[in-house]
């Protein structure tokens, strides 16, 4: 979604929710932009989607396949009010405050436990993509003039149907808690594991994707445990395409073929 939902409506709801589940709600979480996430005691976070943002429909069922591994846990939901009450993960600190080798060993531990089989009703990515390339080339913002040859690479991947995908996986989304490392903030949907690995090719929200050097040792570590190289490769033609990319990156993507 790309307007930005009304917080003091979803604030509203988070209140009315945490009322009702007897719980305290804290002071909501700073990076919180398309949702509503506040803590709720020292151990729990409850988070309200808005209405509009189907991306996440399906985060609290992920959490349940999960259960615990290589996610936090969901402890309550109620899908009419976009409503879960997760685990919280503590400290909470993410990759982006680690090594380079570290943060990626890291990920790709995390990655080969999200990765799992499922099914319904977990939506497919391919009925998606080819609307989300339509969407870019209209729209025509940077990174637009990679969708030719993002349609090209599309045509050529047998895509994935029945593994379980993460769908925002980088290196905020990734955090500490006690000994382990869990991810949080899914937009679960059925597809190839590749897909994940470019929103973490471009990030912490810090770094920009244009050290090639670099690219080239992250993919090289997720190959490294089983993921497909040229898929991983198209991938990030092909994402960054519609999610956006400046000259640079662009230049960075197609080099990478």
């Amino acid at each position: 979604m790309d307007e930005l939902p009304d917080q003091g409506r979803l604030r509203r709801r988070a209140e009315e929710v945490a009322a009702e589940w007897g719980l305290e709600l804290g002071p909501p979480f700073a990076l919180s932009r398309f949702s509503y996430v506040a803590p709720v005691g020292d151990d729990a976070v409850l988070k309200i989607a808005d209405d509009g943002d189907d991306e996440c429909l399906h985060e609290p069922d992920s959490l349940r396949v999960w259960n615990g591994r290589g996610a936090v846990r969901l402890l309550r939901s109620d899908p009419a009010r976009r409503a879960l009450l997760q685990e919280r993960a503590r400290p909470g600190s993410d990759l982006s405050e680690l090594p380079e080798a570290r943060a990626v060993g890291i990920a790709v531990e995390v990655g080969a436990k999200l990765w799992v089989p499922a099914g319904e009703p977990f939506r497919w990515i391919g009925a998606h993509v080819p609307r989300w390339l339509d969407d870019g080339e209209r729209d025509a913002d940077e990174g637009s003039e990679l969708i030719p040859l993002a349609r090209e690479l599309y045509a050529e991947l047998d895509v994935g149907r029945a593994t379980l995908i993460h769908g925002d996986f980088h290196h905020h989304n990734i955090l500490r808690h006690g000994e382990r490392y869990v991810a949080i903030d899914s937009k679960a949907m059925l597809g190839d594991p590749e897909y994940d690995i470019p929103s973490f090719l471009r990030n912490p929200l810090s770094y920009r994707l244009v050290n090639k050097r670099l690219t080239e040792q992250r993919i090289r570590a997720f190959v490294d445990v089983g993921l497909d190289d040229f898929k991983i490769r198209a991938w990030a033609v092909i994402r960054l395409s519609y999610l956006g990319a400046d000259p640079e990156e662009s230049a960075l993507v197609r080099s990478l073929l």
